[in-house]
C-alpha cells in the first residue's frame, strides 16, 4: 500500500487543523477549478473532459470520447485521414456546443501527434476555428510528455520512475522523481503509425527495437517503476487482469510485474481482437491496435527492464488540470482532500471525521505514515453514505472505496479502505460478494482494517463537536489492555449498544477491557 509512502499535506503553519492541514476545497483559487474543461485531439480519438478539480482528486463531470481515427494512414500519405477529419470535426462541433452550455470558459484544447505531423494539420486547425470557434493548441512531443507526465502527478504526487505515454502515433517518455518532470523523449512509435510498416510482425519488431534502442541510450538511467499512460496500455493491463484472474476491476494504479506481463503479451498474440474485445468491452479500433501496441512494450520493457509496471488512468487531459492548480494544492495528498470534501459535502457532521480521527489514533501509535493516511482518510469518510439503505451501508461503502476515482491510492490501500469502512457498519465481512478482494491483503492488515472499522463504528456512538466530551481511548498492546476513560459529562452516552461496540472493538484487538 505504497500509493503515497511520505506525509503529504501537514500545514506547516501548526494551527488548529492539526494534521489535517488548512482546507482548500473552499479557497477562491481552488474554486476557480470547480469546472475545467480540455478537449484531447489525439491520432487515434478526440476526448472532451470536463472537471470538477476542487478536492483535489479529479471528478469527471462529463467525459465523452469519439474514435476517429485521425492519424490512419500518416506514414503513407503524411496527411490526416479524409474520413477522420470529417469525424473529428463533427465532434470538436459538439464538444463546443456541450462547452457552451455547461459555460466551462476557459476551455483549453489540445492537438498532439496526427495534427502536428499531418502537412495538413495548419489547415485543419484552421477549419476547426473557422466552424467550431475552437483555437488548437498544438503541443510538441516534449510538450506532450510534460503534460502526461504531469498527470501521472496528479494521482501520484511522490511518483519515482519512468513514464510512458502512448498514443495513436507517438510514444513519449518523461523522467519522475520528487514533484518535478525530468527528461523527456518523444519518438514515432504510435500503434497507428506502426500499422503502415512493411514487413509484418518481423518489419514491425525491427523498427520498435532499433527504436528503443536509441530512446535507452538517450534515457540510461535505471528505473524500478514505469507509469503506462494512453489507451493501449489500459488495455494490455485488463487483459492481463483477465490472465490472472484478478479480482478487483480497476486500472489506476494497478501493478504488474516484468514477468507477469510478457507472459500476458505472449497470450495476446494468441488472440484475435473479438477474442479480446469480448474480455475488455473496448471498441475494435482500440482492440486491433492493441497486438502492435503489446510488441512495443514487450520491447521497451526488455531494455529498460523495470520491476514493476504500473497503469494510469491520468494523462495529458489530467495534466491540463494540475497545470492549473495553485502550489498549495498541488502538495496536498489526493486522497485525504477528496476524503474531506467528501464528508463537507455528504456526512451528517461535517468536522467529526478529525475529532473521530484523534480518538482511535492512539489505536495506531506505531502505525507507518502510509497506514495512518488511510486511518485518516477512513475517518473522514466513516458516515458520507448514510444516505443509502441501512441493509446495505456496509455492501455501499465497500463498493465506494474499492472503485471510486480516487487518486494517491493502491489496490491493497482501497480493499484496506474498503473493509474498513465495511466494518463501520458491520461486525462481520463473511459471506459478502467481495471476499475475493480479500485476498489483496494479508492476515495483519485485513484485522488492522477490522480494527479501524469497529474503531469507529464505536466511536460514532459519541459523535459531539465538542472534541474534549468525546472521551479518551488507550491502548496498551503488551498488556493486551484497551482503556477507556469516560467525560462524566457524556457518560450517558456509554449505553448498551455502546457498550457492545467496544466490546467488538475489543474482541479484534485480543485485548481486556477497562471503563473508568
Amino acid at each position: 500500500m505504497d500509493g503515497i509512502t511520505e506525509p503529504l499535506g501537514s500545514d506547516p503553519s501548526g494551527d488548529e487543523h492539526g494534521p489535517f492541514g488548512r482546507p482548500l476545497f473552499n479557497d477562491p483559487k481552488a474554486k476557480a477549478l470547480s469546472r475545467v474543461g480540455t478537449i484531447d485531439v489525439g491520432s487515434n480519438s478526440v476526448r472532451l473532459v470536463v472537471f470538477d478539480g476542487a478536492a483535489r482528486s479529479p471528478a469527471y463531470f462529463y467525459n465523452e470520447k469519439i474514435m476517429c481515427g485521425l492519424g490512419a494512414g500518416l506514414s503513407e500519405t503524411g496527411r490526416l485521414s479524409p474520413e477522420g477529419r470529417v469525424r473529428a470535426l463533427a465532434a470538436l462541433h459538439r464538444f463546443a456546443l456541450l462547452a457552451k452550455g455547461m459555460a466551462i470558459e476557459p476551455l483549453t484544447s489540445v492537438a498532439t501527434a496526427a495534427v502536428r505531423e499531418a502537412s495538413d494539420g495548419r489547415e485543419f486547425c484552421e477549419e476547426v476555428a473557422e466552424k467550431t470557434g475552437l483555437k488548437l493548441w498544438v503541443a510538441s512531443g516534449t510538450e506532450e510528455a510534460r503534460l502526461s507526465a504531469q498527470g501521472v502527478f496528479l494521482g501520484w504526487p511522490t511518483a519515482r520512475g519512468l513514464m510512458c505515454d502512448i498514443g495513436g502515433s507517438s510514444l513519449e517518455l518523461a523522467e519522475l522523481g520528487d514533484g518535478v518532470v525530468g527528461q523527456r523523449i518523444s519518438s514515432k512509435l504510435g500503434p497507428l503509425k506502426l500499422m503502415d510498416v512493411k514487413g509484418g510482425h518481423k518489419g514491425r519488431k525491427a523498427v520498435i527495437d532499433a527504436t528503443i534502442d536509441d530512446l535507452r541510450e538517450q534515457i540510461s538511467s535505471d528505473y524500478k517503476t514505469l507509469y503506462l499512460v494512453g489507451g493501449s496500455w489500459r488495455a494490455i493491463a485488463r487483459l492481463d487482469m483477465e490472465r490472472r484472474g484478478y479480482p478487483l476491476k480497476v486500472l489506476h494504479e494497478y501493478r504488474m510485474t516484468r514477468k507477469s506481463i510478457l507472459q500476458t503479451v505472449k497470450w495476446i498474440g494468441t488472440m484475435d481482437v473479438d477474442e479480446m474485445r469480448a474480455l475488455t468491452g473496448n471498441s475494435e479500433a482500440r482492440m486491433r491496435l492493441v497486438p502492435i501496441a503489446a510488441q512495443v512494450l514487450k520491447s521497451l520493457i526488455q531494455r529498460f527492464k523495470p520491476e514493476y509496471i504500473a497503469t494510469s488512468s491520468y494523462g495529458i487531459r489530467e495534466g491540463l488540470l494540475y497545470e492549473q492548480m495553485p502550489f498549495e494544492l498541488k502538495r496536498r495528498d489526493p486522497l485525504v482532500e477528496a476524503a474531506r470534501y467528501s464528508e463537507a459535502q455528504n456526512a451528517r457532521i461535517p468536522g467529526f471525521g478529525r475529532t473521530l480521527f484523534e480518538f482511535i489514533k492512539p489505536l495506531f501509535q506505531n502505525a507507518s505514515p502510509g497506514r495512518m493516511r488511510l486511518v485518516k482518510a477512513a475517518t473522514l469518510l466513516h458516515d458520507v453514505s448514510w444516505r443509502a439503505h441501512p441493509d446495505y451501508r456496509a455492501e455501499v461503502c465497500f463498493d465506494n472505496a474499492t472503485r471510486a476515482n480516487l487518486g494517491g491510492l493502491d489496490h491493497p490501500g482501497r480493499v484496506f479502505l474498503g473493509v474498513a469502512l465495511l466494518h463501520r457498519y458491520k461486525n462481520s465481512r463473511s459471506g459478502t460478494q467481495f471476499e475475493p478482494l480479500f485476498d489483496l491483503l494479508s492476515e495483519r492488515e485485513l484485522r488492522d482494517a477490522e480494527v479501524l472499522g469497529k474503531a469507529m463504528r464505536f466511536g460514532a456512538m459519541f459523535s459531539v463537536q465538542r472534541p474534549d466530551l468525546m472521551g479518551k481511548l488507550t491502548w496498551h498492546p503488551k498488556k493486551r489492555l484497551l482503556r477507556l476513560r469516560l467525560n462524566p459529562e457524556t457518560r450517558g452516552l456509554f449505553g448498551e449498544v455502546a457498550e457492545a461496540r467496544f466490546g467488538s472493538l475489543a474482541s479484534s484487538l485480543d485485548a481486556e477491557t477497562e471503563v473508568t
